[in-house]
């Protein structure tokens, strides 16, 4: 559906973007992230044709950006960041000037705005009049001229951005319906809203692209080392001795280990308790109730495996399960899509060039 291939783009000596190349396929809902500056509004107005690059080409379901502009804009719905709406115009009012700048054949523009309204919830607000919309109506009228003309990619940048969390919720709702007959690529800031829709993710930083992965694969791709938290009942020393006897087991660390004689103060106050309840006993001449013992000790551990990919929690399970010991909870450590993000954007020097007309800055 989309191809973009070794694009870059030059503002005098500086580049914006270094030879970019990337595909997407029909059905996709890709997320495009990277920090202030890096490139991504620059590449996205170079897909939709509103910038030129300087090397490279685009094409849009088989159509050249460069040669056959007209065609491959047909075929993309673009909401930029700010919607591009007419404030003293009514909702249909508006949607109808946007078919026609479409070139929507006029037989077909009212059930096309109809359409567009039902899809994203503007019913009821046909008459009302664009300025008088909250922000998260305006954002839902702004990908509505977006799919007017029936795209097969749509390039949405920020879409959620200055929304409330349930303006929120409802755009994310939208987007991930509207990926079940588009192609979706997906410009955010906000990393936690990649997990919620996209099934592919591109971070750029300094112009270039870092990482191409499905967010599945993200923590294979960085060379992850298998890590698994456990919470195990038992006593400690037995519980280590166990793991460490593991070949498969690389390294065990105790989280949140008790200090050095910190059961004393526990054991006097129990003493303590059991003392003045004697007491009271004798007193009163009521028998003595037997205190429960204390519960049996649970120890909180993270274990790394000896060959970084290799998964451990079969073997885990197996061995502390012959030998008595219950697992109470047990949970893969993987780096979060932050972490990731944090990793790529930040290892290299910061470029401290601006991007020509690019709002990324």
């Amino acid at each position: 559906m989309l191809e973009v291939k070794q694009v870059s783009k030059l503002y005098g000596n500086d580049r914006g973007v270094h030879n970019i190349d990337f595909s997407m396929q029909r059905g996709e809902i890709v997320g495009f992230l990277g920090p202030n500056g890096a490139g991504k509004t620059t590449t996205m107005r170079m897909i939709t044709g509103y910038l030129n690059p300087t090397h490279g080409q685009i094409w849009v379901d088989g159509h050249s950006m460069s040669d056959n502009p007209k065609k491959a804009r047909r075929k993309i719905g673009y909401l930029p960041e700010t919607p591009p709406l007419y404030p003293e115009m009514t909702v249909q009012s508006y949607l109808r000037f946007i078919a026609n700048l479409r070139d929507v054949p006029a037989r077909e523009q009212k059930l096309r705005v109809g359409e567009a309204i039902d899809k994203l919830g503007l019913q009821g607000r046909e008459k009302q009049i664009i300025r008088s919309l909250s922000k998260g109506y305006k954002q839902r009228l702004g990908l509505a001229q977006a799919i007017l003309h029936q795209p097969d990619l749509l390039i949405l940048d920020e879409p959620t951005s200055g929304l409330d969390p349930k303006q929120i919720i409802e755009i994310r709702q939208l987007i991930h319906e509207l990926g079940e007959n588009h192609t979706v690529l997906l410009s955010t800031h906000i990393l936690p809203e990649i997990n919620a829709i996209c099934n592919r993710v591109l971070i750029i930083n300094q112009g270039r692209v870092v990482l191409d992965e499905r967010p599945e694969h993200l923590g294979r791709t960085m060379g992850e080392t298998f890590e698994v938290s456990l919470e195990v009942k038992g006593p400690r020393e037995r519980i280590l001795h166990e793991l460490r006897s593991l070949p498969s087991i690389g390294e065990v660390k105790e989280v949140d280990a008790p200090e050095a004689g910190a059961a004393a103060p526990a054991a006097s106050a129990l003493e303590s308790l059991e003392s003045a309840e004697s007491a009271t006993d004798e007193a009163t001449d009521v028998p003595a109730v037997a205190l429960s013992s204390a519960p049996a000790e649970s120890v909180k551990l993270l274990v790394t495996s000896a060959d970084r990919a290799e998964d451990i929690r079969e073997a885990l399970f197996f061995r502390l399960a012959s030998a008595g010991l219950p697992i109470l909870a047990m949970k893969r450590e993987s780096l979060s899509l932050e972490d990731i993000f944090l990793k790529l954007t930040t290892d290299e020097p910061a470029d401290t060039s601006k991007e020509e007309g690019d709002t990324d800055a």
